[in-house]
């Protein structure tokens, strides 16, 4: 075949190919996609609004509300191809519109207003925060392009001027609100689709200046928003938690779940450990138009997010609030010389001990999430650093506290009995090298004589329980204090709890850098053993060291969350039932012989001031802490009814000077919970010693210890 005649056959073929596939694209096209393509044709879209789905409500125990929603005001902002000098321009009117009427807008920077310096929170609680300070540095969008890690606040601001063409004109504070709001639509990816919010739940006055100038502010919306309401301001502040606008980290961690730029989640306490809980399912609001030029609605309607329902007694929160607060102000109103004037924060919690449930969970100073923004330099700024939350996150000595566990341990390792009697010689001789002296001693040069188990604890004798120490050991004491909960996660719904630490070898060996000091000594575990050397545990975990006790030895995973509920039909969707976390074995003859002991505490030694002549029996232990500086912290522990228990309580105040300071706090926790009629109240105790007694010095009850 001549070279012609193949090429024309190629030709024909191709072609051939060519109309096959034009053949079978129509057929798909018209017969197998039909529908659905000619929908498409006659239909377009004109506009697709997202419906904003509101938040799960947060509720007490009894189902009071603690936080809801309201429909409030947003401004939000978007890009529009504008300058940097317009855009300047835009928000300084903005901002202008806004501060006249006071409305506060959000302030993601880590920069203080000047004179500059840094501002960074210590959000992992390691007592630092240049951990912090290099992860913004690596995450910042400017970094090396203008912007470095060893530049101070200043010349990190005169190098945002630089990049957002600043107009230097301006007063100081007014270029750095500008940057404030260009670094915030930088951080959370502003573009011509993807919105900015500046600020939410403005006030009507605000929206109306906002308004007024709206020539002014080209790419500014005001939009219809949902806002957390607080039913009671200021309560459980740290256990609700706040919310906010997303940052560029969680975004980047949520992002395959749906959220988008400028989305609400949670951020600290129950709003973020129920965010998947409380999120809801947003709708859309939308219309189609077809050739016929008909518009047609076309919507989906938001999904609001389920409630979660606290183990909290809202009543019993608010007086345990307030008892912190009363005798803490108290406390350092009569303190003088070191001797309680430093007194200024603290932490309680009331625990179920049949369940685990959290019936209050307090700590002060606190904070109210109302009023977050507004408030937000002022309480960072504050010393007491109201932000934490020391009921969860507070590591303290437990003091003479320990003591009962102490006892525990040496009986039941058979290192002691119950009935053995130490006697109490003021200065514990038994190493040549370190002999430390019972408080007793320290204070008024006089022993407590004969002791067995229960006057120990009633005297709170360091002298018996020096020796019960050394028998035992620390790894004994360490083994114990694991089953107590000491110096483990309680299991508390809050990601910000510390686990804290019981003293061991291993652990100081983690934290002195010296080579000599990184021995164990004898002298450690003495000191181990009454509650001092380097264990550190948090309230919440003494009061379920206390409710251990009470409950013969069954502990339970400390509770936050009652149940999950529809917000749709208030069907239970999830609930979170008791969980044993361990249990202690102990004879009834120790179990009753360390409760005996606390209950003497309450009823003739150190705690008797306060529950004199009490409506009903309580056991408890009061302990003394000394700290590095300042005034020594007070701790109560306390169960009750002592003969069928209820509830347990741990106190913790912070240069509260002696433990009675914090028992005043748990009698008022006790007066709410059952409900007593209120009698005088008693005195709280000021930073004095105790009168010297006159009783036979070998039996001293009654000593405040």
């Amino acid at each position: 075949m001549p070279d012609s005649g193949k090429r024309y056959l190629i030709i024909k073929l191709i072609m051939l190919v060519m109309l096959g596939a034009i053949v079978y694209r129509l057929f798909n096209l018209q017969i197998v996609n039909g529908v659905q393509y000619n929908e498409a044709a006659h239909e377009r879209l004109v506009s697709n609004i997202v419906a904003k789905a509101p938040r799960g409500e947060i509720l007490d125990r009894y189902g009071v509300p603690l936080v809801t929603n309201k429909v409030g005001y947003s401004v939000v902002m978007q890009d529009v191809g504008l300058s940097d000098e317009e855009e300047n321009g835009v928000i300084y009117s903005l901002l202008d519109s806004m501060i006249s009427t006071g409305g506060v807008y959000y302030n993601e920077l880590p920069i203080s207003d000047y004179p500059y310096e840094f501002i960074f929170q210590d959000e992992n609680d390691d007592g630092y925060t240049s951990d912090e300070r290099a992860a913004w540095f690596e995450g910042n969008k400017y970094l090396n392009k203008g912007i470095t890690p060893d530049m101070s606040a200043e010349q990190v601001m005169e190098a945002y001027k630089d990049i957002y063409g600043i107009d230097r004109s301006l007063n100081e504070y007014m270029q750095k609100q500008v940057i404030v709001v260009r670094y915030g639509a930088d951080t959370h990816g502003m573009t011509a689709t993807v919105s900015y919010t500046v600020a939410d739940d403005i006030d009507v006055e605000t929206v109306t200046r906002i308004k007024e100038n709206q020539s002014r502010l080209k790419g500014v919306s005001i939009i219809n928003s949902y806002v957390r309401e607080y039913a009671q301001p200021g309560l459980a502040s740290h256990i609700l938690g706040r919310t906010g606008v997303i940052s560029r980290e969680e975004y980047e961690e949520h992002s395959d779940e749906g959220y988008g730029y400028n989305d609400i989640i949670g951020k600290q306490g129950i709003e973020k450990w129920a965010e998947s809980y409380l999120r809801g399912r947003d709708g859309t609001v939308g219309s189609v138009m077809d050739v016929d030029e008909k518009t047609n609605k076309v919507s989906t309607d938001p999904v609001p997010g389920n409630y979660v329902v606290l183990t909290l007694d809202s009543e019993l929160q608010r007086v345990t609030e307030e008892s912190l607060e009363k005798n803490i102000k108290s406390i350092r109103a009569s303190g003088s010389n070191g001797r309680g004037n430093d007194c200024d924060a603290g932490a309680a919690v009331t625990i179920d001990i049949h369940t685990g449930d959290v019936l209050s969970l307090a700590s002060y100073p606190s904070y109210d999430l109302s009023k977050f923004y507004e408030e937000y330099q002022e309480n960072l700024e504050n010393s007491a650093t109201p932000f934490v939350n020391r009921a969860v996150s507070g590591l303290y000595s437990p003091g003479s506290t320990f003591k009962p566990l102490t006892a525990i341990a040496a009986i039941q390792t058979g290192n002691l009995t119950i009935d053995e009697i130490i006697n109490d010689e003021g200065i514990y001789r038994y190493y040549q090298d370190y002999q430390p002296t019972c408080w007793i001693w320290n204070e008024y040069q006089l022993t407590h004589g004969p002791q067995n188990l229960t006057a120990a604890l009633e005297n709170s004798c360091n002298y018996y329980f020096y020796e019960a120490g050394r028998r035992t050991g620390i790894s004994a004491l360490d083994e114990y204090a694991s089953k107590f909960g000491l110096g483990e996660f309680s299991g508390i719904e809050l990601e910000e709890e510390s686990a804290g630490h019981m003293a061991t070898p291993e652990y100081k060996k983690s934290v002195e850098k010296s080579i000599t000091s990184q021995s164990w000594f004898d002298g450690d575990t003495l000191q181990a053993a009454i509650g001092q050397s380097y264990s550190l545990f948090t309230p919440v975990q003494l009061a379920n060291y206390a409710a251990t006790i009470a409950n013969s030895g069954k502990r339970y995973k400390v509770n936050l969350i009652k149940s999950i509920r529809s917000s749709v039909d208030g069907s239970v969707i999830k609930e979170f039932r008791p969980e044993v976390e361990a249990s202690v074995d102990m004879t009834p003859e120790v179990l009753n012989a360390v409760k005996d002991g606390m209950k003497r505490v309450v009823d003739e030694g150190s705690a008797s001031s306060i529950f004199s002549n009490y409506a009903i029996p309580i056991g408890g232990k009061t302990g003394t802490a000394q700290v590095g500086n300042g005034s020594n912290n007070a701790i109560f522990i306390a169960f009750a009814p002592f003969d069928d228990p209820e509830i347990a309580v741990a106190v913790v105040l912070e240069h509260g000077v002696r433990g009675t300071n914090a028992g005043n706090v748990a009698k008022d926790i006790f007066d709410a919970y059952f409900k007593l009629d209120q009698v005088t109240p008693q005195p709280v105790q000021s930073g004095e010693p105790a009168p010297l007694p006159t009783a036979n010095p070998v039996v001293q009850n009654g000593l405040v210890r």
